[in-house]
């Protein structure tokens, strides 16, 4: 049985910190120290880690890693704010990475925000890493132990002896060993459950309790409640329906919401939410909403 862990960001970046602001910045000399809060005044968020770091060239300053499950039209002006706050709180310079973790679409990430209102500018470039377009080495090589959860979504990672390397390296190592159910969660993207599941060797109700799964489930929950608070528990299991289909299958997921919404019935509703969880591939949810239309 796999026990509970910190599948945090922190907690992965933490795992070598040096080989990490090495790789986000491309600085070959930088060398890594504390970790630091990054917690502000007006916001706080966990897939923020923020790297107090320091090389020859640069002298010190300040790595901030923001980590997203999927690139979101608003990031431009979030990593302009929380680099500034980052800045004014700890009086050194920023060098802000976004890291995308799933491919959301083939649009262009823009790598700056820039705003200009009647001459005056507002700019900030930050880093863009996007990790589909990251090859699966780099993980074995460097070595980036903080990628190997993520291999089976890393470019050259999502076939299944690769991932069961990665495992290997994980299950060897006493640090790493409890991220394996982060591996399993994405290693669902590309491979079939039941292949994931044997390659585990355990029930994937396992990966179900992970802190990881149910961080990704709560957010929908969070923004169904939200929601619902206004609109009711219909449009709340819509909202939960929508980020789960996100999540799982991308936009190709997400084209189905437009069937979805015709269903009324809250028990049906209940039931495609929960289908998500454990079908493979769009044609099996699919034929789950056959199902239910009827």
């Amino acid at each position: 049985m796999i026990k509970p862990a910190d599948v945090s960001t922190k907690r992965l970046i933490s795992l070598a910190p040096d080989n990490w602001v090495k790789w986000v910045t491309q600085i070959p000399d930088i060398v890594a120290g504390e970790i630091l809060n990054s917690e502000f005044q007006w916001i706080s968020r966990e897939s923020d880690v923020l790297i107090r770091v320091e090389s020859p060239q640069h002298g010190q300053f300040l790595v901030l890693n923001e980590l997203q499950l999927r690139y979101k039209p608003e990031m431009p002006r979030r990593m302009r704010a929380y680099a500034a706050l980052a800045e004014e709180k700890y009086n050194l310079p920023t060098y802000p990475v976004l890291i995308n973790i799933l491919k959301a679409s083939d649009a262009e990430i823009p790598t700056s925000y820039a705003l200009n209102i009647a001459g005056l500018r507002a700019i900030q470039d930050y880093r863009v890493i996007n990790l589909w377009e990251v090859d699966v080495e780099i993980a074995f090589q460097q070595p980036l132990p903080s990628l190997l959860p993520f291999v089976p979504i890393l470019k050259g990672g999502e076939n299944e002896s690769t991932i069961r390397e990665a495992l290997q390296i994980l299950r060897a190592d006493e640090q790493l060993n409890q991220l394996e159910t982060v591996l399993a969660f994405f290693a669902t993207f590309v491979l079939e459950s039941t292949l994931v599941q044997e390659i585990m060797r355990w029930d994937m109700a396992v990966l179900h309790e992970s802190p990881w799964y149910q961080e990704i489930l709560r957010e929908g929950e969070a923004r169904g409640e939200a929601r619902g608070e206004l609109r009711g528990r219909k449009e709340e299991l819509y909202s939960g329906i929508e980020l789960a289909l996100e999540i799982k299958f991308g936009n190709q997921g997400s084209e189905l919401m437009p069937i979805i919404s015709q269903i009324t019935d809250l028990q049906k509703l209940k039931a495609i939410q929960q289908a998500i969880k454990t079908v493979n591939t769009v044609n099996e949810l699919q034929q789950v909403l056959s199902t239910n239309l009827t």
